[in-house]
């Protein structure tokens, strides 16, 4: 089991040691940072967030058996308006935790904060074609793929595609009365 809890400066240089290569960093953040990641962009990406009425809320994921920092994700463009938000920068970083189910774990408890929450409608995020682990977890959580981005981020002399997917409240309460 996990908890998320509000990111943290003390988290820093936990995230920065998981994001070692360029390529890992696009996979996780997009074009979002520039690598190396380092303490200032993650004080920018922190400025307006986990306040009351922000448009983005930032978790770290914490082992609740070791209790320690397992991983990082983002629920962000929150626009109440059309109550609408989208999952990004997902990471689990400790290899430790890979295959017991953590990261399903974490998107989970992401939407429930989004759908029981916030009250939101609609949750999208976006996933490169090639990451077939992280889709099958997004699709086991409720989510449906919605459109093939072709060539959409430019990596070296590779473009890699990107899944859009996306989840509506009626789809995630059908998907949490049965968990």
């Amino acid at each position: 089991m996990i908890t998320l809890r509000y990111f943290e400066q003390a988290d820093f240089k936990q995230l920065i040691d998981w994001v070692e290569t360029p390529e890992f960093m696009l996979q996780w953040a997009g074009p979002s940072f520039v690598f190396p990641l380092n303490e200032f962009q993650l004080k920018e990406y922190m400025k307006d967030a986990n306040k009351k009425d922000s448009s983005s809320y930032i978790y770290s994921v914490i082992d609740d058996e070791t209790k320690k920092l397992v991983g990082h994700v983002s629920l962000s463009r929150i626009d109440r308006n059309n109550r609408s938000a989208r999952i990004g920068r997902v990471i689990l970083g400790d290899p430790n935790t890979k295959g017991k189910g953590l990261c399903c774990q974490m998107i989970q408890q992401v939407l429930k904060i989004a759908f029981d929450d916030l009250k939101l409608h609609r949750v999208t995020l976006g996933v490169f074609d090639f990451n077939k682990a992280a889709i099958a977890c997004y699709e086991k959580a409720g989510f449906q793929k919605e459109g093939l981005m072709r060539d959409h981020q430019k990596f070296g002399d590779d473009y890699w595609s990107l899944w859009e997917m996306g989840i509506l409240e009626d789809e995630w309460r059908k998907i949490a009365e049965d968990m």
